[in-house]
C-alpha cells in the first residue's frame, strides 16, 4: 500500500504528540504541520522535519490526510475544508461544539468520499480492547476520571473534556443510547463545569455513574463494569483489566486478564492509516463521535438545570 502523507494542524499538547508518532509511524509520512504562529509552526518543523504551512489551505495537493488538533470551535471549518481539498480527517474529540457543527462534518465527508475519524482514543486503549471481548451484558458500570487542574482546554467544560471519553466506552459497550440522565456538575477553577457526576440509565436497565474531574489532587482512569456473575476491574492508564467471577457452586474466582500494552495513540494513528489506505470505515466514525456528543451535551443541559434549582434553593437570584 502507498505511504500516506499526513499533516497535523494545530501544535498544542494534542498536536505535539501526534507529530511524535506519526514521525515514526509505519506507512504514513509526516509532511507538513500547521499552525498560525510561523514561530510555533516552525519550532514544531525543525524538531519533527517536515514542512511548516500557515493556513490548511496550504495544503492542497501536498497531502493526503490530516490530524486536527486545534480548538473544538475550530473543527467544522477546518474539517470541512480539508474534505474539499479530497483530503481525509481525523479530527481530535470531541467531533465539534455542537450537534450542527457535527453534521456538517459528517456531511461534508460523505459528500466529498473522504474518510472522518474521531479522536476517542480509549477505543484504542488495549484494556478496553480486551474488555470489549469479555461483555456480554453489562448492568451496571461505576466510572472515574480524575486529573490534575491543567490550562489546558478549558475552553470546554470537563464533560466534554473528559468524561466524554467514557461516555464514548459505555456507549459502545451497551449498544444503545441512554434513556434517562442525572447530572450535577460545578465551577471551581474555571468559567466552565471542573467537576460532573452523572447517571445514565439504558432501555434493558442497565445503569452507569460517571465521575469526571479536572481539579482532582491524584490522576484516576477507572471503569469498574458489572454483569451476571462476574465484575470487571479496568485501569485506563495501567492497562489492566481483572475479572471476579462467581461460579454456579458460589465459589469466587479472580484471574488478570490478558492485555496486549501498547500506546493507544499509536493504535489510533495506525488504524487512521489503514483506513485511509483500504478507504473502509474509522474504527470511531464521525456518527460514533455524534452520538457521544449528544449525551455530553444533554448532561451539560442537567447540569445547568441542576444549578437553577440549587441556586433557587439558596435564595440566589
Amino acid at each position: 500500500m502507498e505511504t500516506v502523507r499526513i499533516a497535523v494542524i494545530g501544535t498544542g499538547s494534542f498536536g505535539r504528540n501526534h507529530l511524535r508518532v506519526l514521525r515514526g509511524l509505519e506507512g504514513a509520512t509526516l509532511a507538513a504541520v500547521v499552525d498560525a504562529d510561523p514561530a510555533r509552526a516552525a519550532e514544531a518543523a525543525a524538531t519533527y522535519e517536515c514542512e511548516a504551512v500557515a493556513t490548511p489551505a496550504e495544503l492542497a495537493g501536498k497531502v493526503d490526510a490530516a490530524v486536527v488538533a486545534t480548538p473544538t470551535l475550530t473543527h467544522a471549518a477546518i474539517g470541512c475544508a480539508l474534505f474539499e481539498q479530497g483530503v481525509d480527517v481525523l479530527v481530535e474529540k470531541p467531533i465539534a461544539p455542537d450537534l450542527a457543527s457535527a453534521d456538517r462534518l459528517i456531511a461534508a465527508a460523505s459528500r466529498h468520499g473522504r474518510i472522518l475519524q474521531v479522536g476517542h482514543l480509549e477505543r484504542f486503549n488495549p484494556a478496553v480492547a480486551a474488555l470489549r471481548k469479555i461483555v456480554r451484558n453489562p448492568l451496571f458500570f461505576e466510572i472515574h476520571r480524575m486529573s490534575l487542574f491543567s490550562p489546558r482546554s478549558l475552553d470546554v467544560d470537563v464533560v466534554l473534556d473528559l468524561m466524554i471519553h467514557d461516555l464514548d466506552v459505555v456507549l459502545t459497550l451497551t449498544g444503545r443510547m441512554p434513556e434517562e440522565i442525572r447530572a450535577a456538575g460545578i465551577s471551581i477553577l474555571s468559567q466552565k463545569v471542573d467537576i460532573a457526576n452523572v447517571r445514565l440509565a439504558f432501555p434493558g436497565g442497565c445503569v452507569a455513574n460517571l465521575t469526571a474531574s479536572r481539579v482532582s489532587t491524584e490522576r484516576i482512569r477507572k471503569i469498574r463494569l458489572f454483569q451476571p456473575r462476574q465484575y470487571l476491574s479496568l485501569d485506563y492508564a495501567r492497562q489492566d483489566l481483572a475479572a471476579f467471577e462467581v461460579s454456579p457452586e458460589h465459589q469466587i474466582g479472580f484471574h488478570a486478564v490478558d492485555v496486549a500494552k501498547d500506546e493507544p495513540l499509536k493504535l489510533e494513528l495506525a488504524s487512521f492509516v489503514q483506513a485511509v489506505q483500504t478507504r473502509s470505515a474509522p474504527e470511531v466514525t464521525g456518527e460514533d463521535a455524534r452520538r457521544a456528543l449528544e449525551v455530553a451535551l444533554e448532561i451539560l443541559d442537567k447540569i445547568e438545570a441542576h444549578a437553577r434549582v440549587v441556586a433557587q434553593s439558596m435564595g440566589v437570584a
